[in-house]
């Protein structure tokens, strides 16, 4: 159990759960800095969904919000607990994922025909993808917003996929917390993923069984921390274990309170935490500044992090107004990143150094 703090606002900070793991790994992505560059999921991607039937996954995404993120109308899909009993999940389609297409690479670079055709799919046209609807967003003219969301297996505390498995081939691991599948155990029953409420569960159409994000476990075990956060030039994403409190993420999480999960009524709890984003003013008609109103109206934030999430706001709006007034915050410090090693503590060995699994894909 985790010592008992303090909050930022006075309060008495919320603890551990009893129930996770006394060594439960745990990320948190703020999301004031990221830009959406992809380079998380091209780092994932290179380097664990290069086998055979892996060419449409994408265990890590970066979706614009709003919209409709990958796969398609995913929080419309059901699955995960409500009050503690199992809800009906749907099973997304191969097409509401998207990805995976071949295109016209010889025809538009090799055969001189690259002034009178462009670079398209070929086959089916596609209706969806990984990153359909990038910058998007909602709003008007001037007043239009959007903000990027990373999305990753939450290696939940409950998980639903493990509890749906009927082969036993899905488990969590006590050291860390990590979902896993043995996918020798593995049917391709797909279960799992119409369980999963945040549906990041793919099916490998070739082998015929599911996978998913697995956090890079290989490299956790020797000390270096996963490819999506190491590759991140935004310096935005912190693991660690969860309840060490002398650490970054325990104290976004319980001592400041400004780190939340994803859904949380989805009753799954995942380790996947988020700092929400704040947005610039509004204008008004006069084009003056409306301090006042949120350009991202916190009832879309509350839709996506609970309720919690208006005191999450009060604290980093309320730590920006000290500092500039001169004052210090622990907590914008932390979030500011001055030595990219407190993101990863303890996982900041090099992966260069240790090579093998950690940087190759293995059969």
């Amino acid at each position: 159990m985790a010592n008992k703090r303090t909050s930022s606002n006075g309060s008495a900070a919320a603890q551990a759960p009893a129930h996770r793991g006394a060594n439960q790994v745990a990320m948190v992505f703020d999301l004031n800095k990221c830009i959406g560059c992809q380079t998380c999921s091209v780092a994932c991607k290179t380097l664990w969904t290069r086998d055979e039937g892996t060419d449409y996954q994408w265990w890590m995404t970066v979706n614009t919000l709003p919209g409709r993120g990958c796969p398609m109308d995913w929080e419309q899909m059901g699955g995960g607990y409500r009050n503690g009993v199992p809800q009906e999940g749907v099973l997304p389609t191969r097409d509401e994922f998207g990805g995976g297409w071949d295109f016209n690479y010889d025809e538009v670079f090799y055969q001189g025909k690259g002034n009178t055709v462009h670079l398209q799919p070929v086959g089916k046209k596609p209706t969806w993808g990984p990153n359909w609807d990038e910058d998007q967003g909602a709003g008007e003219y001037p007043n239009a917003y959007y903000f990027y969301m990373p999305r990753l297996c939450n290696h939940c505390t409950h998980p639903a996929c493990v509890e749906a498995c009927p082969r036993g081939a899905m488990y969590k691991r006590p050291q860390d917390g990590i979902v896993l599948r043995d996918e020798d155990h593995c049917r391709g029953l797909q279960f799992c993923a119409e369980a999963c409420p945040y549906k990041k569960i793919y099916f490998n159409y070739v082998k015929k069984v599911s996978q998913h994000c697995i956090l890079c476990f290989p490299r956790l075990e020797q000390g270096v921390a996963p490819a999506c956060a190491r590759q991140c030039p935004g310096r935005l994403v912190f693991v660690g274990y969860l309840n060490d409190v002398e650490r970054p993420i325990h104290k976004l999480v319980y001592e400041w309170e400004v780190a939340l999960p994803l859904h949380p009524e989805y009753g799954t709890e995942p380790n996947i935490f988020y700092v929400p984003p704040l947005s610039p003013y509004r204008l008004k008609e006069d084009g003056s500044l409306d301090t006042e109103t949120p350009r991202i109206p916190p009832e879309y934030l509350e839709r996506l992090f609970g309720p919690r999430v208006h005191r999450a706001m009060a604290t980093l709006q309320g730590e920006l107004a000290k500092v500039r007034s001169g004052g210090k915050s622990e907590l914008l410090d932390t979030l500011i990143v001055y030595r990219w090693h407190t993101l990863f503590e303890p996982f900041t060995r090099d992966p260069v150094e240790v090579g093998g699994p950690q940087t190759v894909v293995t059969g």
